[in-house]
């Protein structure tokens, strides 16, 4: 019945428009907050209750945090229902991505898939909610999928009727207005050796100001800054982005700083599937965050909604008692730090178009409903064969509140290699979130050198 639920559900997307599609009806968008999430996700549990049915999310921060403070796991005391590995994993096919069956037989010795209970804690600030109900009726598609209009301060698409429309709302979640965290972004080698590099980071977000509206962001989605700190050779480049909604009209913006040359120059190729150099070939520009980028070389199909085993609730990947090499293993994170829960996901398959070029002929997203982020996506190399396998390992920040990732994680299955990005479990610092904005001016490149130190 499942199956044939998937089939019927898939068959009816293929009769929808993938370019140019309207806003939805005010009777369609009647159903967020009912029948439906303010998110769009159904609010209704599975047949068998082993997804629950979302009754708000995590709106309260546990007993004893105080904001600024590592993070409290408020699941701490729970043990895993079962664990998945590579003598079981039939038994469990039918919830498994292609990229974590791929793992699992790559490391069948070691690769585990611990899964607990479901919590729904995915969450958002009410003013985003009364936002999204307002996109819906009003957002839509521009440039043939290269952009949107019609939306602010909130995912655009919540009754999503194409694959762009998805992978938008996944670009569009909400971060907050204003974040400062510091990431290692940590190089694995086939035997374990690592190289670790620290990035100081700031992101503002003027698509997301509380009292704001459609004037307030002029097609800029966020203003990034980075600022290197280690290793010794790296430390005191600078790198800002500023990222256009529509980046086919008008392309993103990106100026780097050499403290060794010590002048700020454009970066001329920030997109696509340049390698990002911090992860050691090991991921594209727009792997980072799981997509991120102009959509324009690919034709998006959304296939439809499935169960999967997706990383969700891993407050243990926060911990600061714990040392890299506590997590950093060979060919994957240790297991006995990860949480993967059963959640309701929207699949969505993306196909190189005839004539562009790309590293990527096929990219598979896995795109968690109750907050559009994207869990994991399998990546397909010129000959179509899965060749790497990205997870983001999803947390709620609960004093925001937001589900985003605490680590995302590129392996490279032909080289027994991965990179995980953004853990900080020996850094100091704790991500910070603000819903003040910032001066802008600390985004523009003719201040960048105040931020290198050298």
């Amino acid at each position: 019945m499942k199956s044939l639920k998937q089939t019927l559900f898939a068959l009816t997307l293929t009769a929808i428009p993938t370019l140019g599609a309207a806003a939805v009806s005010e009777s369609e968008a009647a159903q967020l907050g009912q029948s439906l999430t303010p998110m769009g996700a159904e609010k209704a549990g599975n047949d068998d209750g082993s997804i629950p049915a979302w009754s708000g999310g995590m709106t309260s921060m546990p007993e004893g945090y105080r904001p600024g403070d590592p993070y409290l796991n408020p699941f701490g005391t729970e043990k895993p229902l079962f664990v998945i590995d590579a003598t079981n994993m039939q038994e469990y096919r039918e919830n498994l991505t292609d990229g974590q069956v791929a793992m699992l037989e790559r490391y069948p010795e070691t690769f585990r898939i611990p899964v607990y209970q479901t919590h729904r804690t995915a969450a958002a600030p009410d003013w985003v909610y009364d936002n999204v109900l307002q996109n819906a009726v009003s957002a839509e598609l521009v440039a043939g999928g290269a952009g949107f209009e019609g939306a602010y301060g909130g995912v655009p698409f919540p009754i999503p009727k194409s694959g762009l429309e998805a992978i938008w709302n996944h670009m569009t979640r909400y971060f907050g207005t204003y974040l400062e965290r510091t990431s290692a972004d940590i190089a694995t080698q086939e035997n374990g050796a690592y190289a670790t590099s620290i990035i100081d980071i700031k992101r503002y977000s003027p698509f997301y100001q509380k009292d704001g509206d459609a004037s307030s962001h002029d097609n800029i989605l966020y203003y990034y800054l980075g600022v290197a700190t280690s290793p010794p050779r790296t430390a005191g480049q600078v790198f800002i982005i500023h990222e256009p909604l529509n980046q086919v009209s008008e392309p993103r913006r990106a100026w780097i700083y050499n403290p060794g040359q010590r002048r700020v120059r454009r970066a001329p190729v920030v997109s696509y599937d340049t390698p990002v150099g911090s992860s050691d070939g090991l991921r594209t520009i727009d792997d980072t965050d799981m997509f991120n980028g102009a959509p324009d070389l690919y034709n998006w199909k959304l296939v439809g909604k499935r169960e999967i085993y997706i990383p969700y609730n891993n407050y243990k990947l926060l911990d600061k008692s714990l040392e890299y090499d506590d997590i950093i293993q060979p060919g994957h994170l240790n297991p006995e730090y990860t949480r993967y829960e059963l959640h309701r996901v929207w699949e969505v398959e993306a196909t190189l178009k005839e004539g562009n070029r790309h590293i990527y002929s096929r990219r598979t997203f896995y795109i968690d409903e109750d907050s559009w982020s994207t869990a994991a996506v399998d990546l397909y190399d010129g000959q179509g064969e899965l060749w790497r396998v990205s997870m983001a390992y999803l947390v709620n920040y609960y004093d925001l509140p937001a589900v985003l990732s605490s680590v995302d994680v590129f392996h490279d299955l032909n080289a027994r290699r991965y990179q995980a990005q953004g853990l900080a479990n020996e850094e100091r610092e704790v991500i910070h979130f603000s819903s003040t904005p910032p001066e802008v001016r600390m985004f523009n490149p003719s201040h960048v050198r105040r931020f290198s130190g050298r």
